[in-house]
Formats: C-alpha cells, structure tokens, sequence
C-alpha cells in the first residue's frame, strides 16, 4: 500500500527567466511520483503525472507569475491512483516566481565608442510565455519600470569599474577618447528583497586605435622581428653571394678563352 512507499526530499525550485524546473530525490523504485501545484487562489494543477524521473518542468502551471506557490510531490502506484486512500506526498517550500526567479543574460545588441562616448544597446531575455499573437514575452513585459539595467565599465587592462543604471535598453557613458574600454550588463530588480542581481552578460570590449601589437600580444612582435632579421640577413647575404657567383663565373670564361687560344 501507500504507507510503505518513500517520499520526495530536497525538493527545489530552479527558475531563470520565468523558466522553472521542479527537482526532488530519490528516483523511484516500484512506484512513480505526481505533481501538484497549489496557488493561493488558483485551481490545483497536476503535472508529470505518474513520471519516473526527479524533475518536472512546471513553468505552465505558474502563469500568475505574482502568486505564491507550493508543489506537492506525490509518491504513487498505477494500480492504487483511482482508491480513496490519500497517497504519501512531500510538499516544497513557498515559491513566487514575480520574486525568485532569476535574471537571465541580457544580450548586447549593438555597442560603439565614438569620441567620448561608449554607446551599448541591449536587449531583453525572454521568457516562455507567449502573447495572443504568438510571439515571445520578454522580461520587461512582466516586470515593467521594476526592471532595470546596470552597465559596468573599465579602461582596457585597467581594474578600476565605473557603473550606469536605466530602465531603458541604451547606455551612453563618458570616456576618456582615444582608449579603448570593456563593459558588460546585467539586469537588476531593486525592489526586491533578495536576489536583486541577474546574470551577467558576456564581457565586450571596444578597439578604437587597437594596433596589432594590443590586440595579439608579444606572439606577433616576435614573429615580426624575426621576418625583420631574415629579411636583413638576406639583403646582406645575398649581394655577397650574387658578387662571388658573377666572380666565378667571369673566371671560368677567362679559362675557358685561355684553353681555346692554346689549342
């Protein structure tokens, strides 16, 4: 019966970007396990029904992204799921997806350094859920003016940051002309209480003036000096060899004439 069978433990929520997993252990041996979400005011919702596996995708079930969740994981049996006796369950811990979930990498859509001026435009993470016309929502459609984006910036092989913060998707900053800089950005939600800060996108970095040298290193000017050398070696080298071939020659025609007037 039911009262033998374990029950899930370390159950967690992992979620990015609205994106949320449900994870548990043990795997199950001889029984399965059942999903049910409960929101404050919401119907219940069954998901993984009677899976095998340790997690359960439940982004669907957490449309209100605003309200509080638990999930129930049940232990179960195909042969016992339509009895009266209520099976074994372990229920999570509260999740709010409006508050835990985690900020995803923004994307850098475009960045340029004219001048004084480093230029970025980024572009908002989407999440799972879809408008009516089918298109993806973004982050910014969920959280709206609670979203905001912050840029930080540092002279190239400097380690000094500088920071800017907006609630839009362009950065125009300061910067000393004619040096080249490295930036990346990362969204932030500052009402909340915890896990303010997002994921940070990959680190960019501009190359106005870069010569060849800053871009590969000591690899190239080494290469470089020892074309320099061989070039050197060979406008030396070779005068001295074309002179001693064109003497020997002009000295193997003298003796060649010398043998003809002896005969």
């Amino acid at each position: 019966g039911y009262k033998d069978l374990p029950t899930a433990v370390n159950i967690t929520w992992s979620s990015i970007n609205f994106k949320t997993i449900l994870q548990w252990q043990p795997k199950p041996s001889g029984y399965f396990y059942t999903v049910e979400i409960h929101g404050q005011t919401s119907d219940v919702k069954r998901k993984c029904i009677l899976t095998s596996e340790t997690e359960c995708d439940v982004t669907d079930a957490l449309r209100n992204v605003k309200e509080t969740y638990t999930a129930h994981i049940l232990s179960v049996k195909p042969a016992e799921m339509d009895n009266f006796e209520e099976p074994p369950f372990e229920v999570s811990e509260k999740f709010t997806p409006y508050s835990q979930t985690v900020i995803g990498k923004p994307e850098i859509k475009d960045y340029s350094q004219k001048g004084s001026k480093l230029n970025v435009v980024i572009k908002d993470p989407l999440t799972p859920y879809i408008f009516p016309n089918g298109s993806f929502m973004s982050i910014q459609d969920i959280f709206q003016h609670d979203l905001e984006y912050k840029l930080y910036y540092w002279k190239d092989q400097s380690s000094g940051k500088k920071d800017e913060t907006t609630k839009s998707h362009n950065f125009e900053v300061s910067v000393d002309s004619g040096k080249n800089y490295c930036f990346y950005v990362q969204g932030i939600i500052p009402s909340r209480r915890e896990n303010h800060n997002g994921q940070e996108s990959r680190v960019l970095c501009t190359s106005v003036g870069r010569s060849i040298l800053d871009e590969y290193g000591t690899e190239v000017f080494i290469i470089l000096a020892v074309i320099a050398v061989a070039v050197i070696t060979l406008a030396i080298v070779l005068p001295v060899v074309l002179c001693k071939c064109k003497k020997a020659k002009k000295a193997r025609a003298v003796r060649e004439k010398e043998l003809l007037n002896g005969v």
